[in-house]
């Protein structure tokens, strides 16, 4: 069964707002939201201490597809990456530490909340020594 577009979108969104209180409640500052470039969106870009972390939601609603972080393949990492990149010039913070994190949700029908599963440092930049040329 194909899920609507409108319905995915509510998901995602809510997933969204759910991790960003995950992660504030271990001390990330979310400094950015749905950051948009053409090479893609950065779902969260937050502060843990002086790295900025780029972070991927990925919510589903079952596993019946598998598991939710599945999805953040290759391309989809360099996708990331770049979009991070831009990010990073567009706020001239080349030179600060960065991390791309993944976090995993099911949120079943009915539930109150998601259950998280949260990967740090989840892939090393992809292309990254063009990021110095």
């Amino acid at each position: 069964m194909r899920i609507p577009n409108l319905f995915r979108r509510w998901l995602g969104n809510r997933g969204e707002a759910a991790s960003a209180e995950f992660l504030e409640s271990l001390g990330y500052r979310i400094i950015a939201r749905q950051f948009r470039t053409i090479h893609g969106e950065v779902d969260l870009i937050a502060l843990d201490g002086v790295t900025v972390v780029f972070i991927e939601v990925k919510t589903r609603s079952s596993q019946h597809k598998g598991q939710p972080f599945e999805a953040v393949n290759a391309v989809k990492q360099r996708k990331l990456t770049l979009a991070a990149l831009v990010w990073l010039t567009q706020n001239r913070r080349l030179n600060q530490s960065v991390r791309f994190d993944v976090l995993s949700l099911i949120w079943t029908e009915g539930a109150a909340k998601p259950e998280i599963q949260h990967f740090r440092n989840a892939f090393e930049a992809v292309g990254f020594q063009q990021m110095y040329r």
